[in-house]
């Protein structure tokens, strides 16, 4: 086993078999163009279980918060301090998706311009002061309060956490991986249900009380997650791009080194055609024209597929114990054991349909998720309406529903990460993040929230066939402007704005 290179050296292998040493400082260009390479040809590793086990609890957070917020919402309701009503809690869980747009856009801007790792600290840390906050609310103003900043954490994680994924995984599993880690979202969803089934249960705690334990749960996980990111390192490719090359190739040396001591023999780097010019910070004209003038189509796309995925995930799934209580009669505290199947149907989803979107390829998958959800969910609906369902056979039809809807909506973050240049790509995820939740997502849980109130069939009948409309909408533009990126380096699918 060599000896890895010194920090502020980088060894090339050419095809030739010849190993060329040369100084990044001296040629940034180089350097900065063989790290996606270097990057790619990785065998999987301790060090990439370390990448999705620190960065991939966004996920799991967001699941968390996301079905706490729906199961509380009976004892939030009849809490002697609150005492909300249904459109109360929607407009409470608006808020928390209000929040995760303006944290994503803010924080989306710092990743691309101070890194990804100090906003992994940062953004974090917001999210565990705030989701704790919300166990002390007194009112719907202070509720909603923290549900905004508990949101802006997590919508400020999704920006320098997908960008920091993207960036470290190998293209070769980049699709499986993605999909697989916002999957986890699920568990988050499941440990929530598990934690109101003790939490909300009458007999333990009072109603006032539980809920506001519930909240805690997220914060002592994101306390031990705080420690663990401490050992994943900034994106080698942020960088080298960023003039810092020293600091890239001492990381990147690391990681080859811990490769290699682990047995593994790494394959050689191709030889490197490509040019860098230096630049500072991209700017928000870069930005624009990056996706309005360079990649119009992408953006397009990128669009009809968050707008979809957020309204039909959010109208529905912060509704969904609202649902159970005011039509099925299910009492709030057996909520939770209504959630588990369906998060295990949402897990399933994406971790046995993931593979293929790296092997069959981006596009037909897209399709086929999205178009199932679509069909699945009006069929639903359809059977809703005509009183043919219980609480349990609507569970069911959920979580067949959502095995293809969970896919499809973590396939829409794989996509808007990938599609944009590495200078933007922290920003552009938050755009599309931000449109997609402030156009689909924002007003969903009031919507329905208003259309269960409401205690007609019927109308709630109306929110499945909006959200169906939308996907199916999304499937077909897919097939007309779908973009096949599978296995494909981040660089070949959008070009960094200082390649020449």
């Amino acid at each position: 086993m060599r000896a890895p290179p010194l920090p502020g050296h980088i060894r090339l292998r050419h095809d030739t078999g010849r190993s060329d040493s040369i100084t990044p400082d001296d040629h940034p260009s180089t350097l900065a163009a063989s790290i996606p390479a270097r990057l790619d040809r990785l065998p999987w590793s301790r060090f990439h279980w370390l990448v999705v086990m620190a960065l991939g609890i966004t996920w799991i957070l967001d699941g968390l918060e996301v079905t706490i917020a729906g199961l509380v919402a009976e004892g939030v309701r009849s809490s002697a301090s609150l005492g909300l009503s249904a459109s109360d809690v929607g407009l409470a869980n608006s808020a928390y998706l209000a929040g995760a747009v303006v944290g994503a856009l803010f924080f989306g801007w710092l990743a691309d311009r101070w890194g990804r790792k100090r906003l992994f600290s940062i953004t974090l840390g917001l999210y565990l002061i705030a989701t704790a906050a919300t166990a002390f609310t007194w009112d719907l103003p202070s509720f909603a309060l923290a549900r905004f900043l508990t949101g802006a954490g997590i919508g400020g994680e999704y920006s320098a956490i997908n960008s920091a994924i993207q960036e470290l995984i190998p293209a070769r599993r980049r699709g499986w991986t993605d999909l697989a880690i916002n999957g986890s979202f699920w568990v988050g969803a499941a440990l929530a249900s598990a934690m109101s089934i003790v939490l909300l249960d009458p007999q333990r705690f009072a109603p006032d009380i539980g809920w506001r334990l519930a909240f805690f749960g997220g914060a002592l996980i994101g306390a031990v997650i705080l420690w663990l990111r401490r050992f994943v390192p900034e994106s080698p490719r942020w960088l080298a791009l960023h003039g810092r090359q020293a600091e890239a190739e001492a990381i990147m040396a690391g990681i080859e080194a811990r490769a290699e001591a682990a047995g593994h023999r790494l394959p050689p780097v191709p030889p490197l055609q490509v040019r860098l010019r230096q630049r500072g910070a991209a700017t928000l004209a870069d930005v624009a024209t990056a996706l309005l003038r360079t990649y119009p189509s992408r953006t397009i796309w990128c669009l009809a597929l968050m707008i979809a995925q957020a309204f039909f995930y959010n109208a529905i799934f912060f509704s969904y114990a609202m649902l159970l209580t005011d039509f099925y009669s299910v009492p709030g505290a057996d909520v939770g054991w209504y959630i588990l199947p369906f998060a295990a149907g949402n897990v399933l989803g994406p971790l046995l349909l993931g593979r293929f979107f790296d092997t069959l390829g981006r596009r037909p998958m897209i399709m086929l998720t999205y178009g199932a959800s679509a069909v699945l969910l009006l069929a639903t609906g359809l059977a809703f309406r005509a009183g043919l369902l219980d609480a349990t056979t609507q569970t069911l039809c959920w979580s067949v529903t959502f095995f293809f809807a969970s896919a499809a909506a973590s396939a829409a973050y794989l996509t808007a990460a990938e599609s944009f240049p590495l200078e933007i790509r922290a920003l552009s995820i938050a755009i599309f993040y931000a449109l997609g939740t402030g156009l689909g997502g924002v007003a969903a849980p009031w919507l329905f929230g208003r259309l269960i109130e409401s205690g007609s069939r019927d109308q709630v009948l109306l929110g499945y066939a909006l959200g169906a409309a939308l996907m199916a909408a999304a499937a077909v533009l897919t097939w007309f402007i779908g973009l096949a990126s599978e296995r494909k380096p981040l660089e070949d699918v959008a070009r960094p704005l200082s390649w020449e």
